[in-house]
């Protein structure tokens, strides 16, 4: 009889709104191979999903062979673990229901895991960052669009359908602004990239007050940081709105869970203490008054794709093995 040959290596898919990154990870962590591309260069979700198992096949076969890889880990936004699809993605080119998962499952013949964005940084974070250890924490996700996943008792909470965390649609604006899941007042809409940048438009046509960001060729969250690095006054209220509402956000989901941390992650993340400190003031403002100053709120040390590669690869790891090639 033949021994069973254990697989040490997997696949970690990062699946964002520009750009969609894999790589090869070994048992340890060790990114053998990386590559990627536009994720909008695929506007069909059918020709995307062929084009990514076209990719995945060309670097399997370069570094080692089909045969050595155990199975796949997807991170997407709005994807669900439990039923393996991405629904109703507000920031994606594809809408309605994706069923990730089995798409990809019957093209490479490998077992396949989905799962949300935030959940993998979470992953990752609790693998290879700063929650390493960690048994209670939450881990947010802050760029185009606001997620998270909270740890408890050192377990994913995932919620009945698999999309518990997401606190970007909680409501923190009666009738406030429009966010793109199609409700009004959500949290994403005021902190995610469209909303610091509304605010940032809003306040310049509120005011004749002189501001570098009137200067700006392209409006960012991270132009927008390099002008409070410069001293602009109204670019530094951008972040202080936006940092209110986030404290605001934060202290209401800290109040529910009593987590250790609260690690942010994400492009936005970068914007530094022109966000954390107006964050942090409104969150000792409003969280329960048991947990205030015991809720550590740090930035994650990690560099961002790599961290959420590396929690994919970790998901990877979790679903049942499964190939047609044994």
């Amino acid at each position: 009889m033949g021994e069973d040959r254990i697989k040490t290596r997997v696949i970690g898919v990062d699946i964002s709104n520009e750009r969609t990154t894999y790589a090869i990870v070994d048992i340890r962590g060790n990114i053998i191979a990386e590559d990627g591309f536009v994720t909008t260069d695929y506007l069909d979700v059918n020709n995307f999903v062929t084009v990514l198992a076209e990719k995945l096949v060309e670097m399997m076969e370069a570094n080692g062979g089909y045969d050595k890889i155990r199975s796949v880990g997807i991170s997407a936004p709005s994807a669900s673990f439990i039923s393996g699809s991405i629904i109703n993605a507000a920031n994606l080119p594809w809408k309605g229901e994706v069923p990730l998962a089995a798409m990809l499952r019957d093209r490479l013949g490998l077992a396949v895991a989905v799962a949300n964005d935030a959940h993998i940084s979470a992953l990752g974070e609790h693998t290879f960052g700063s929650a390493h250890g960690m048994k209670d924490f939450i881990v947010i996700s802050i760029g185009v669009g606001l997620g998270s996943c909270f740890f408890s008792a050192g377990h994913e909470h995932q919620g009945y359908q698999g999309f518990a965390g997401e606190l970007g649609h909680t409501c923190v604006v009666e009738d406030g602004r429009r966010c793109g899941c199609g409700k009004d007042g959500c949290l994403e809409a005021y902190v995610g990239a469209k909303g610091i940048v509304l605010t940032a438009r809003e306040l310049m046509e509120a005011s004749d007050a002189p501001s570098l960001m009137r200067n700006l060729e392209k409006l960012t969250p991270r132009t927008i940081k390099e002008c409070c690095d410069q001293g602009d006054e109204m670019a530094i209220e951008v972040y202080r709105r936006t940092g209110h509402y986030f404290g605001l956000g934060l202290a209401n989901y800290a109040s529910l869970v009593n987590p250790e941390a609260i690690i942010l992650t994400g492009g936005i993340s970068h914007a530094g203490n022109w966000l954390l400190e107006p964050t942090r003031e409104a969150f000792d403002k409003y969280v329960f008054g048991n947990m205030r100053g015991k809720v550590k709120i740090h930035i994650s040390k990690l560099d961002d794709r790599e961290r959420d590669v590396l929690g994919a690869s970790a998901l990877a790891w979790e679903v049942p093995e499964y190939s047609l090639f044994k």
